[in-house]
């Protein structure tokens, strides 16, 4: 099952991180993006090629350190035709480095329109009698916000394809608690099952429960040997004590945890996502890798050469990162009985 192959990859490196590929024009160095601007001058184009040279030396940079990579769609369609592309030619790249891939889409819709939008990121389309992979990721972002009939033919295409998916639930932005933080009480006319937990009435049922409760249930058939099920949760670890209240609530839920390093999330925090066997949870940093040569000092009168160790400065805040993820997670390990 998707979520095996990850929970085995994290294993074998020893190392719970993902690292997202947001490519920003600022974040791409500048002898790279330099570079293909002379070639084809001002465009969309050079600086898709531009992040497909960066993100390409990134992956080698880690592919034997790190187990997966988020791509973030946004920062790929931002750049038109040949930014979509490059997000294509990146999954497949990292997964012949045999990296796991979590596409950062965030996409959702019901019926037919969520069926396109999963058989594109992780399913087939039939041209005449050949099935072909679009984009072929292991695992996409959708936001559950619209419900069960938004979320289920994500997930039928993803047992159909052995992928996964990654579920909105507690995201780490400042203004999640909004909406996700309130308390709701559902009706009576709610179809309930066997595996509705006791408290679904009480007043301070959050909304961001309700949607983990839901998440869980609605993939309850598909628990791999593992123990997670096919949907799994943004989980921000930005909000440590609702992390440490899902992590307990949905034992069968693998979590992906964003707010790490740039938004101000602490790998003590983080480890609050992780079960007591320090498994079921990936955590997420974007710019603190991707951007890190910008820390080393500038001396103006070098700029040519400014940028160009970004390969070894991801690769020590990644090895940074997974140490202290290491720590935090041996420092909150149940102790054996």
């Amino acid at each position: 099952m998707s979520f095996d192959r990850l929970q085995e990859k994290i294993d074998k490196m020893n190392n719970p991180t993902v690292v997202g590929l947001d490519p920003a024009p600022e974040h791409i160095p500048p002898h790279i993006m330099d570079k293909h601007l002379k070639e084809k001058g001002e465009t969309l184009d050079a600086a898709a090629d531009a992040v497909l040279e960066f993100n390409i030396g990134l992956i080698d940079a880690l592919y034997d350190i790190v187990p997966a990579v988020k791509p973030q769609s946004a920062y790929y369609e931002m750049l038109g035709p040949a930014g979509v592309l490059v997000l294509k030619k990146t999954i497949d790249y990292a997964k012949a480095k045999n990296m796991y891939v979590i596409c950062d889409g965030k996409r959702n819709d019901i019926g037919s329109t969520a069926a396109a939008y999963s058989a594109a990121y992780l399913g087939t389309v039939k041209i005449g009698n050949t099935e072909l992979f679009p984009f072929d990721a292991d695992a996409l972002t959708v936001n559950a916000y619209l419900g069960s009939d938004g979320i289920k033919p994500f997930l039928e295409t993803a047992e159909k394809h052995d992928k996964a998916v990654f579920a909105l639930v507690r995201t780490s932005n400042p203004s999640a608690g909004e909406l996700q933080n309130l308390h709701v009480a559902l009706e009576d006319g709610y179809i309930h099952n066997e595996y509705e937990p006791a408290d679904r009435k009480h007043s301070a049922y959050h909304l961001y429960t309700a949607v983990g409760d839901l998440m869980e249930d609605i993939s309850r058939e598909t628990i791999g040997k593992y123990g997670f099920t096919r949907v799994g949760a943004v989980v921000g670890a930005t909000y440590p004590k609702e992390a440490e209240f899902l992590r307990a609530r949905l034992a069968n839920t693998f979590f992906l945890v964003p707010g790490y390093g740039a938004q101000g999330g602490s790998a003590e925090q983080a480890a609050r996502s992780f079960d007591k066997d320090g498994r079921g949870a990936i955590v997420n940093s974007s710019r603190a890798i991707i951007a890190a040569w910008k820390t080393v000092i500038h001396d103006s009168e070098y700029s040519a050469s400014w940028g160009k160790n970004y390969q070894s400065a991801a690769r020590e805040e990644t090895i940074r990162m997974r140490n202290e993820l290491r720590m935090a997670l041996t420092a909150t390990a149940t102790p054996n009985s």
